[in-house]
């Protein structure tokens, strides 16, 4: 039975430099630094997934409190891949977003200027959500959250 959700990766083609931006400008904290991966075991897990001879170069970022939920910054690097085409969508079949709860969107859309590309001019409030939109370097998208009772989940604010 599944009981939770434990992460969402994100590719990118280089995971230290990517997992500095996402301590540095997001905020998060490395819970485990950039290691590799290779052998049999992995062998076993992804090489039907990814050409052989399997290699994964991970780390591990989130919040000290957040248990299992966090973001996993994932690169192959006997396998690279292809960049996020330019005219992709939120609306394209696959990975949409990963949603980030802030406690002052006003705040935290000013500690973000210049350092990350906004996709929506204002502001919603929506469902009991203050949201904006951004994308990091490679284009992936992500939405802030700000939710009217911090006490409840972002999917019960209304």
């Amino acid at each position: 039975m599944i009981t939770g959700v434990a992460h969402t990766a994100v590719c990118v083609p280089d995971v230290e430099a990517e997992a500095a931006w996402y301590e540095s400008v997001l905020g998060l904290t490395v819970l485990s630094p950039p290691y590799l991966v290779e052998g049999d075991a992995i062998e076993c897990d992804m090489g039907e997934l990814v050409p052989s001879p399997v290699a994964v170069k991970a780390a591990i970022l989130g919040f000290p409190d957040g248990g299992d939920r966090v973001l996993e910054v994932i690169e192959y690097p006997r396998a690279p891949g292809r960049p996020r085409p330019p005219d992709a969508s939120v609306v394209d079949n696959g990975f949409t977003h990963v949603g980030l709860v802030c406690d002052d969107i006003v705040a935290t859309r000013a500690e973000l200027e210049g350092k990350v590309w906004f996709l929506t001019r204002g502001m919603a409030e929506i469902v009991g959500l203050r949201t904006k939109w951004f994308a990091d370097p490679h284009g992936l998208v992500f939405i802030l959250l700000e939710k009217r009772d911090p006490e409840n989940p972002y999917f019960a604010q209304y």
